[in-house]
């Protein structure tokens, strides 16, 4: 037994194997020992191997689910090698061979699988090292209901997409090697390990094309993707090596360009807290206020959405009119109804791919067959509404009485959770299976009716009909009676006083009962099979009946929180802009008792906010508040505005919030720096972007410096609608040199020494900062405010009789004491009014060419216009 099982683990070394051995699965040597301290379980030893106790440690079979659940969450893989001879017929140990490998990123299991999150595997071929343009082949499949995804992406976008898409396995050419910053973004990820010629591209576009029946990919988009196709190829591998079988649920190739979504990257998500806190639980996020969905298939599907807002605003403008459609009818909430039909559906795309894998269970088949009245009931809803909104969704859940019928005729009504256990087939579907369930139900009134026709056939009225363990079933003849024996009769026993019988129809009635139920668990096996199997064909229509019904379960959750929330339909503009009236932080909102709502107008001439005001004064909720609204109107949703009106949106950036990257080696201030960066690389005039207390994490001047260079670059060079918060009260002087920026801050108010919020945002600088007033809100130490007060004092005393603040953006002057301090006063407002002539003239030029039409010029004319306009800068200048 243990030369098998050596055999059969050498074959999957890196997993841990469940051996069948009776009632229990086995674990020995390395993975009993594994085993026992990830699961808590009981190590003993048996037998011997060299001397030495061989470890062993094992799960009851009946409970293996639980077990495996929690060995898959910390990231292990398990082959389960099942007994797959007969016991009774062997020679030496039972045939064994591994039926399943479970590995996070392709279970399929529904007690294994978590209900409203993907277990997504992801294939990745690097780029060639050094090769300057080299991109990532990209893979990924939800093998619990076939969906499939293909992508080309940049090194640099590798981390973002890693982080939205949070795959569960990766699989990688055991030759690869990563470069650092790649790896470190795979941090967390279980791993697997392929062949490199499993990443062949030639291979991977036959296999891909043979399995989804078409010449080519040019249909799919996926002609020109070498690299992603390779990584396609080495998915399928490794999908069909764990599942036993190509996965023939595959539903066709998406091309992910990224372009039909609007961008958010790791830091978006995060602090948006779209999908779980900044904590990284699941606390108050904006998915578990929205998540009002009765399926789990719809759970997931508004996941998805939020994380993919569209770009395109006619598709999310559907959206909205399907939600607005679901809201109110005559009769009342008409999504209410939606919902409570869509409660009696079960998950219908993971069964679906179950049925395709052959591991669906008749729980599962019933409540496919349970769900037709419901699936009828909401076929005849979407047809009383607009046909060009929801004519797809009707169309997905016609569903024909095919599907249903050949469960409803085979299955009974309640069947037990596992095949193997039997009473699946209903009585009068097989007459063989029924006979033989006659047989080990009815025996004795079997064998009764058959003494009382020998009794009537012989004349022998004492002829008994019997069974013992021994001989098995007899007629018994008492020795007077003898001679009345029919001559079909065999002696099979004689007695004292008495003589045993057998005929050839009691030799085939004891052949039938004594391995009945043996033999009607079998036939039950193959009926069962054979059901699942003329299922197959209408795999694909399951598959679109249930992405329909989880599209229409998420716009049935946005009509109820729309109605609850009192959120209104958004609106789109073709100009880049955002107007939201009395606006509102929708997780904020419904956590506190009394919210105060705030307008916000971005347009070509508001293009930067310049946000001042206390601590805790509400500019981080006011900012992700309009983050959140446009993010949700690109979604499809309602928002929580009494008006909305959203332009064109590429990419939302959010630099908010201060944290370190230790492991990473990264201060606050570097990872500070460093989304800093990538906004400024990235931002387009059509994206959003919060920029909170930038350059707050180094000293005084260098963060000010910083902070007015990018709040200037983000103005002039990549023209973003930005939502600026800082407490450099400098940067409010911004609006006096670029007609753009507007400045706003959020009111508060001195209240008996202390401080009242009043979360309103008004147009203008704040006067002041309050930071004394929130240090004592926050229990600091009587002495310690005392003291700042008194500092405070000092430090406002001299800034009054220096008579202005300290400019740092005032150049001083050649000869004369620096800007902003005591000296020669004549001097410093010379070269103020200098410096503010010159901004002006630098505001004239870039206004001009920003008018003019390079096209349109000719080279001479071209020229002339550089000298003229560097002529003009140069008397700017004196």
């Amino acid at each position: 037994m243990m030369q098998q099982y050596l055999r059969i683990k050498a074959e999957h070394p890196e997993r841990l194997m469940f051996y069948r051995m009776g009632d229990f699965y086995e674990l020995f040597y390395g993975d009993a020992e594994r085993a026992a301290r990830l699961l808590g379980i009981t190590l003993t030893k048996r037998g011997a191997s060299a001397g030495e106790p061989i470890p062993m440690a094992g799960v009851p079979v009946h409970s293996v689910e639980q077990y495996l659940a929690r060995l898959i969450r910390l990231g292990e893989s398990v082959a389960v090698c099942e007994q797959i001879g007969d016991p009774a017929t062997s020679k030496g140990p039972v045939e064994r061979k591994v039926v399943r490998i479970v590995t996070p990123g392709t279970l399929t299991d529904a007690q294994l699988l978590p209900d409203r999150d993907d277990r997504i595997l992801l294939a990745v071929l690097p780029g060639a090292a050094n090769a300057p343009g080299a991109r990532l082949g990209l893979a990924w499949m939800v093998v619990a209901s076939g969906e499939c995804w293909l992508a080309e992406l940049a090194p640099d976008a590798f981390a973002r997409e890693l982080d939205r898409l949070r795959p569960a396995e990766v699989v990688l050419p055991d030759d690869a090697k990563l470069p650092e910053a790649l790896a470190d973004a795979l941090v967390g990820a279980a791993f697997a390990r392929a062949p490199r010629w499993q990443f062949d591209e030639t291979r991977a576009r036959r296999r891909l094309t043979e399995l989804l029946g078409t010449r080519d990919l040019a249909g799919f988009g996926a002609e020109d993707l070498a690299a992603a196709v390779a990584a396609g190829g080495a998915l399928l591998d490794y999908v069909e090596r764990t599942q036993g079988q190509a996965p023939s649920h595959l539903q066709g190739l998406r091309v992910f360009a990224g372009d039909e979504f609007v961008v958010l990257d790791a830091a978006a998500r995060r602090n948006l807290e779209i999908v779980e806190t900044m904590r990284g639980d699941d606390g108050p996020s904006l998915l578990r206020l929205l998540d009002r969905c009765a399926t789990s298939a719809g759970g997931r599907l508004m996941r998805r959405w939020l994380l993919e807002p569209l770009r395109a605003q006619r598709d999310a403008a559907r959206r909205h009119a399907c939600v607005e459609a679901l809201l109110v009818d005559e009769a009342g909430m008409r999504y209410e109804a939606v919902l409570a039909d869509l409660r009696e559906l079960p998950d219908l795309e993971r069964i679906a791919a179950r049925i395709a894998l052959c591991s669906v269970r008749p729980r599962e088949l019933a409540a496919l067959r349970d769900a037709e009245p419901a699936i009828r009931r909401l076929c005849e809803r979407l047809r009383a509404l607009d046909p060009a909104l929801f004519g797809s969704l009707l169309d997905a859940l016609t569903l024909p009485d095919a599907a249903f019928a050949p469960i409803a005729a085979a299955l009974v009504d309640e069947p037990p959770a596992l095949a193997r256990d039997g009473g699946v087939i209903r009585d009068g579907h097989d007459p063989a299976l029924d006979e033989l369930r006659a047989i080990d139900r009815d025996c004795d009134s079997v064998l009764a009716a058959m003494e009382q026709r020998e009794r009537e056939r012989s004349g022998i009225a004492n002829l008994r009909v019997g069974y013992n363990a021994v001989h098995g079933f007899f007629i018994e003849v008492s020795r007077g009676q003898a001679d009345k024996v029919p001559d079909d009769y065999r002696r099979r026993q004689t007695l004292k006083n008495a003589e045993r019988y057998i005929t050839p129809e009691l030799r085939a009635f004891e052949d039938k009962a004594l391995s009945a139920r043996e033999r009607a668990l079998a036939l039950e096996r193959q009926l069962y099979e054979a059901l699942v199997e003329s299922l197959a064909p209408n795999v694909g229509l399951w598959q679109r009946a249930g992405h329909a019904a989880a599209q229409l379960d998420v716009l049935a959750a946005f009509a109820q929180r729309a109605h609850t929330l009192r959120w209104v339909r958004p609106r789109f503009s073709p100009a880049p802009g955002i107007e939201i009236r009395a606006g509102r932080h929708p997780v904020v909102e419904a956590g506190v008792e009394h919210y105060v709502p705030n307008d916000c107008v971005m347009r070509e001439n508001r293009r930067m906010l310049l946000l001042t005001g206390p601590n805790m004064g509400g500019k981080s909720t006011y900012m992700r508040s309009v983050a959140l609204i446009a993010l949700l109107a690109c979604c499809g949703s309602f928002v929580p505005a009494d008006d909305c009106e959203i332009g064109p949106l590429d990419r939302i950036f959010t630099r908010v919030g201060a944290s370190d990257d230790l492991a990473g080696g990264r201060s606050t201030f570097m990872v500070e720096m460093t989304e800093a960066a990538a906004i400024l690389h990235a931002a387009t005039e059509r994206s959003l972007v919060l920029m909170d207390e930038i350059g707050r994490g180094t000293s005084t001047f260098d963060g000010l410096a910083l902070a007015h260079a990018i709040a200037v670059r983000l103005l002039a060079h990549n023209r973003a609608l930005t939502l600026f918060a800082t407490h450099y009260f400098e940067l409010t002087r911004l609006a006096a040199t670029h007609p753009q920026a507007i400045n706003l801050h959020l009111a508060a108010a001195e209240h008996r020494g202390g401080i009242v919020f009043l979360h309103e945002v008004r147009d203008g600088p704040a006067s002041r900062s309050y930071g004394i007033q929130v240090a004592r809100l926050a229990g600091m130490p009587a002495a310690v405010i005392r003291a700042a007060d008194k500092v405070l004092g000092e430090l406002e005393a001299r800034a009054r009789a220096e008579d202005e603040q300290l400019d740092l953006f005032a150049m001083p002057s050649g000869d004369g004491p620096p800007a902003g301090r005591p000296g020669d006063t004549e001097a410093r407002e010379r070269s103020v009014s200098a410096d503010a002539a010159h901004r002006a003239t630098e505001s004239e030029v870039l206004e001009r060419l920003r008018e003019l039409d390079p096209d349109a010029l000719s080279a001479r004319e071209a020229l002339a216009l550089l000298y003229s306009l560097r002529e003009r800068l140069d008397a700017g200048k004196t």
